[in-house]
């Protein structure tokens, strides 16, 4: 591993009705198996300190974010130093399971978007309802041409993922819908 680690687009801004930034470094952990088995519900808990989340939610503690991908994946976001030690711990307790773990942090990008207007940033690109999301609230779906995943963590803000390889063009895409002069008259 690179003592040098850097994230996709290093301090990357954009402002405009919202403001867009590139995140920087993310520890992401994806978790393919039974959500229903007893065994991954304990094993997320005690290595994340989290519940498992209901479908299209986030659960949090301290030490990490827990988000529901699909009916069989989760996405564990913590320190991106820690990604590795909660992989490690996370296969340990599965060993016996039909289960697969993999840290992923390296090849995803993460953008925040904050500001009251971030839903109708976002509307312009994706097609959610954005409305109906509330904080913990995570979707995934499609920006544009690439795929996204969008977690809500604030009234005023949410978080996109996506893959590092398409990061320029997501910036670039979220840097567009969120310029000032494309805002819906109520934010003029």
């Amino acid at each position: 591993m690179s003592e040098h680690l850097i994230s996709a687009l290093p301090e990357a801004r954009a402002e405009g009705f919202v403001q867009i930034a590139e995140a920087g470094l993310q520890g992401m952990i994806t978790l393919r198996g039974d959500l229903a088995s007893a065994a991954v519900a304990m094993a997320v808990q005690s290595v994340t300190e989290c519940a498992l989340p209901e479908a299209r939610r986030i659960t949090a503690s301290g030490k990490a974010s827990v988000a529901w991908m699909s009916p069989d994946e989760l996405l564990i976001l913590c320190p991106h130093e820690a990604a590795a030690e909660i992989e490690a711990a996370l296969r340990t307790a599965l060993s016996s399971e039909f289960a697969t773990v993999a840290t992923v942090s390296d090849a995803r990008a993460v953008f925040m978007v904050k500001g009251a207007g971030w839903r109708d940033a976002l509307a312009k690109l994706c097609p959610v309802d954005f409305s109906t999301l509330a904080p913990g609230d995570i979707r995934r779906t499609r920006a544009a041409q690439v795929a996204a995943a969008i977690l809500v963590t604030g009234p005023e803000e949410a978080r996109v993922i996506c893959f590092r390889s398409v990061a320029q063009y997501m910036f670039d895409l979220l840097a567009q819908a969120a310029s000032t002069g494309s805002e819906p008259a109520l934010y003029s």
